[in-house]
Formats: structure tokens, sequence, C-alpha cells
């Protein structure tokens, strides 16, 4: 009995795996390299400096921003460039663009931008 039992097990197991066999499940890829584990590190760290990178010129703009809001509200006008923001205290120092870039302000608009140098 046991061994009619085990053979029909077996033979059912062996029918079931003689179907048509199904597609392989579609690839996917890391759009940015591909994937590679080799790479993993490098990438992450890619990644990291470029959102500091991000975050700094974010902050950076704000903050000269606002101290321009304050100078042309104090003053009723936009600081003629961004060392006069430093001369009239609203700044303690211009703040050091990340590297590439550089502080683009128009005195006329009273915006500061960072841009590619």
């Amino acid at each position: 009995m046991k061994t009619i039992l085990f053979l029909t097990a077996a033979t059912s197991l062996l029918l079931a795996g003689c179907g048509e066999k199904s597609n392989p499940p579609a690839q996917t890829t890391n759009t940015a390299t591909g994937g590679n584990p080799l790479t993993a590190p490098v990438d992450y760290l890619a990644a990291a400096a470029k959102a500091q990178q991000s975050a700094v010129k974010t902050v950076d703009t704000t903050s000269l921003n606002k101290a321009i809001e304050m100078f042309n509200v104090d003053m009723g006008r936009f600081p003629k460039d961004l060392n006069e923001l430093v001369a009239e205290k609203y700044i303690p120092i211009l703040p050091t663009p990340p590297f590439g870039t550089k502080l683009d302000y128009d005195a006329n608009a009273g915006k500061v931008k960072v841009v590619k140098q």
C-alpha cells in the first residue's frame, strides 16, 4: 500500500513538471548602473554626495534670500552686492557654494541662485 501511494505521488509530481515551460521572469535593471553589486558602494556614495550638494544649495540660497529681504525692509532697497549684507551685519560671512558652482545675485530682483561655473 505504501509503495502504491509513493508511486502515485511520484508520478503526479513528474507529470506536473512536464507541462509547458513558463516564460522566464522579466529582468529589471537599475537605471543608474545596471545594478552591479560590485559598484554599489560607489553608486551609493555618489548619490549621497549629490544629495548633500543639492541640500547645501537649497539652504544657502534660502538664508541669503531671507537676509536680502530683511535688508530691503530695513533700507528700502536691495543690496548692491552680497558683500553689502556682510558689511551691514545681516549675515556673518558669505556661504561657500559647492564645488563647481557659484552664487549668482540679481540686484534688480533681489534674488540669489547657485549656478554652475
